[in-house]
């Protein structure tokens, strides 16, 4: 069945949810969340997560977040600011989260780490790759980060993937019909936001044309996303 000509889909990404009870724990991930949960008995003000787009750094960075009352930045934001800038920064609670924290300037990523220590806080330092594998040239700030744990998250895996469909199916009290899922994960990006695009363009597809989510529906919605892409 083609779609009518006239009508034409929203296939906006759909707000992310990063409750604790939505994310779905994997061998890949399962190190970092013990992490994750081990705060505030971690061995030094900060600790870094490295991992592909779509691993779950986000998601994990939400849950610590809210379990430390933390703040947010990223790295390009800390471009320019001063010691007092930085301190502020700190200033509504001791913890925060500093997302591509390998694009923050040296010196100021330094003196933040400083002054977390100072004031008994900690640093969620998330990034494509652990801090072992940044190009640092500031040999204070190197010593720091390597002292601090760095723990990796892998890319998502079938299970992974296969589970945060069925997550968001069910959500949207949606059922697919045997093998649908399965043909996702084999032909999709892997990645969460993939997942949730995914389903919320079945959703949309299955009711506009009032059709069964099978594998044959996960086809078309599959070459219409590649085809916008």
């Amino acid at each position: 069945m083609s779609v009518p000509s006239q009508l034409t889909f929203d296939l906006a990404l759909p707000p992310p949810t990063y409750e604790r009870a939505d994310f779905v724990v994997t061998p890949g991930n399962r190190e970092a969340l013990a992490w994750i949960d081990r705060w505030p008995d971690w061995p030094a003000p900060a600790l870094a997560l490295g991992g592909p787009p779509g691993s779950g750094k986000t998601h994990l960075a939400h849950i610590w977040a809210a379990r430390a009352a933390a703040g947010w930045t990223d790295g390009p934001g800390l471009e320019g600011r001063s010691v007092a800038d930085l301190a502020e920064l700190l200033a509504g609670s001791p913890a925060l989260v500093v997302e591509e924290a390998h694009r923050a300037p040296e010196r100021a990523l330094f003196h933040l780490y400083n002054l977390a220590r100072e004031r008994r806080g900690s640093l969620l330092l998330t990034a494509p790759a652990l801090p072992a594998q940044w190009t640092i040239s500031l040999p204070d700030l190197a010593s720091r980060l390597r002292a601090a744990p760095a723990v990796g998250v892998a890319a998502p895996d079938d299970e992974l993937l296969g589970s945060l469909i069925l997550k968001q199916l069910a959500d949207r009290q949606l059922h697919a019909g045997a093998g649908v899922v399965h043909y996702l994960v084999s032909h999709m990006e892997r990645s969460a936001d993939a997942a949730r695009l995914v389903v919320a363009a079945l959703d949309r597809r299955a009711l506009v044309e009032r059709r069964e989510i099978d594998r044959r529906l996960a086809a078309d919605v599959l070459a219409e996303l590649s085809a916008r892409s």
